[in-house]
């Protein structure tokens, strides 16, 4: 199977960069209504439809979510690029439909959209909501849950740019877990299932984004969503959409993610999900902490009137401004910065900082300066 081609084929033209809304998204829905079937199952805080799109006529059923959080919108874009795929003529397309039955909540959280935040209208983490169901949201995808009776769940985010794959040097451009159902996170049968499913991924994704693939920390915690259909003996799946070097439309991620939703849909549809490949899963490298956007290495600063030779780190800060975003870099660390990397680095070889403010930089501050004579960083980046 030619991932690359699909995905060229049936990605969605019309959804671009990271600030994804219901005015985005709502087009595609009017599109596919003669085919696929399309239903607003209640509203968000702030009365915004939320949609149900659902295809296929097979036994196993498959119920995923995303934009649970209203800034990480990389899965929505892969998951339309999926459902072109899926409402084609194609005969890929025709056997996913006979074999599954899928149903996709594209939006979960439109309100937390708009406003680009993690949280909704009411200012509550949804994947923190599952026990107490405080918030319409998190009520409308538990309903969707108990009405669906789904085989499978996809439990799809984005995760930021600092975390990179253990031993590798390499960004964790996407990441995968099979959630912990109890505090001492034992592997059950359920939980088996979702971990063969992720190992296929996994091994397809190999072939395009070596060492770029990370297993993400399974602490249980019960409020989170994932842990909590895990523990109601459903196998769940978590998807993180993560960098890609220079990629901060997320526009290559979400072709990995399409990859990795289309590899793991084969692999349930031909292969016994039961094996055991947990030492696979285990194999798969740790997804930690180890970047920074932006490194800045032997910088000569004035420090108490000693010049002194330092690195600092800047990270950029996604700001909504009149409905468009800016990624916005500030300093954010000063020091050693042992073991952390940047996504871009810089050597200034001693070279003075200085800004409007002095020769001192400080965190919080952007970063806009200049090293030495010549050398001008704005918004993070070597402008000359």
């Amino acid at each position: 199977m030619d991932l690359e081609f699909l995905y060229s084929r049936f990605k969605e033209q019309s959804l671009h960069g990271r600030y994804i809304t219901l005015k985005n998204i709502e087009p595609i829905l009017n599109r596919f209504e003669s085919t696929i079937q399309i239903d607003i199952i209640g509203l968000s805080v702030l009365g915004k439809p939320i949609y149900q799109c659902e295809i296929g006529t097979g036994k196993t059923r498959i119920l995923l979510w995303s934009q649970m959080h209203g800034n990480e919108s990389t899965t929505t874009k892969a998951l339309f690029d999926f459902l072109n795929l899926l409402n084609s003529d194609t005969v890929l397309a025709k056997a996913l439909r006979s074999h599954f039955t899928f149903c996709c909540l594209p939006m979960l959280n439109p309100d937390g959209a708009l406003l680009y935040t993690r949280e909704n209208a009411n200012k509550m983490d949804l994947n923190r909501d599952s026990q107490t169901l405080s918030q319409p949201e998190s009520r409308l995808l538990r309903a969707t849950f108990e009405r669906f009776k789904p085989h499978y769940c996809y439990n799809l985010h984005d995760q930021r740019t600092i975390f990179g794959t253990e031993n590798t040097n390499k960004p964790a451009t996407v990441s995968f877990l099979a959630p912990s159902y109890n505090e001492a996170r034992e592997v059950n049968e359920v939980r088996m299932k979702a971990i063969a499913v992720i190992v296929a991924m996994n091994q397809a994704l190999q072939s395009y984004i070596p060492s770029q693939v990370g297993r993400f920390d399974d602490s249980f915690n019960i409020n989170c969503i994932g842990d909590t259909f895990q523990s109601l003996q459903v196998p769940t799946i978590l998807i993180e959409a993560g960098h890609f070097p220079a990629d901060y439309d997320r526009e290559e991620t979400r072709k990995y993610i399409f990859m990795a939703l289309l590899s793991g849909f084969e692999f349930l549809s031909k292969r016994n999900s039961n094996d055991s490949r947990l030492s696979e899963y285990l194999n798969i490298p740790q997804n930690k902490v180890y970047f920074y956007d932006f490194v800045f290495k032997n910088v000569k600063i004035n420090y108490d009137d000693t010049q002194i030779i330092t690195n600092f780190a800047a990270q950029y800060k996604e700001e909504l401004i009149d409905h468009q975003l800016f990624l916005n870099a500030y300093i954010v660390d000063i020091g050693e910065l042992k073991d952390i990397q940047g996504h871009f680095e810089y050597d200034a070889h001693e070279a003075l900082y200085e800004n409007v403010e002095g020769n001192f930089p400080k965190v919080n501050q952007r970063a806009t300066f200049s090293l030495g004579k010549n050398i001008k960083i704005v918004n993070g980046l070597v402008t000359g």
